[in-house]
């Protein structure tokens, strides 16, 4: 009855123990007795000091694993190596895609020079040039959209015989989006020849 008040307390703070893993109701007592400010001075203290050599040594560990997880990336995309591909680029349906893509000659790939050249045609003060570098315009679109069209059906059946339980959603157009590039600066590197099915 008489017994001293902080002995009692800490007798009941030593008995309590502390689950930090669960939330607890604001409303609940918090289990535990709170810090001294001198401890609690010198945890914030120990923490300022340790933390920004930590980040920074823990910032330089994270841009070197960056680092190389791009190198073997560009080193994949050169190879085809499967392990290392970007996210977009890995799995027997986008290396089938890619395969297939890369087998064929498509009007795509020469968009670009093809381009340039109606360009440079078009700037010609000539008027039967302009009017003819307009048509070319107009005959390279449709024919890019022809052979676009004709190469999603193929495709699409192709995927769905070979791959029938797999997931290909954006397959198509991963093959589409890799015909508009010229077959030697696509990445990852073609791995057939043309003419070569896949």
């Amino acid at each position: 009855m008489f017994r001293s008040r902080a002995k009692t307390e800490k007798a009941l703070t030593d008995k309590v123990t502390v689950d930090l893993s669960q939330p607890r109701d604001p409303q609940a007592p918090k289990g535990r007795p709170t810090p001294k400010r001198s401890e609690a001075q010198t945890q914030r203290r120990r923490a300022a000091s340790s933390a920004p050599t930590d980040r920074k040594a823990a910032m330089k560990r994270q841009r070197e694993a960056r680092r190389v997880d791009l190198a073997k990336q560009r080193e994949a995309l050169a190879s085809g190596d499967e392990r290392y591909l970007p996210v977009r680029d890995k799995g027997p349906v986008r290396r089938f895609v890619r395969d297939y893509v890369d087998s064929r000659f498509c009007i795509a790939e020469w968009f670009l020079p093809l381009a340039v050249i109606i360009l440079i045609l078009s700037v010609i003060q000539v008027q039967n040039i302009q009017s003819i570098s307009l048509l070319l315009w107009l005959g390279v679109i449709i024919l890019i959209v022809i052979d676009s069209i004709g190469l999603s059906m193929r495709l699409k059946k192709q995927l769905r015989e070979r791959f029938p339980d797999t997931p290909k959603r954006g397959a198509v157009a991963y093959g589409l989006m890799r015909t508009l590039q010229m077959r030697r600066l696509r990445l990852p590197k073609p791995q057939v020849k043309r003419g070569e099915r896949p």
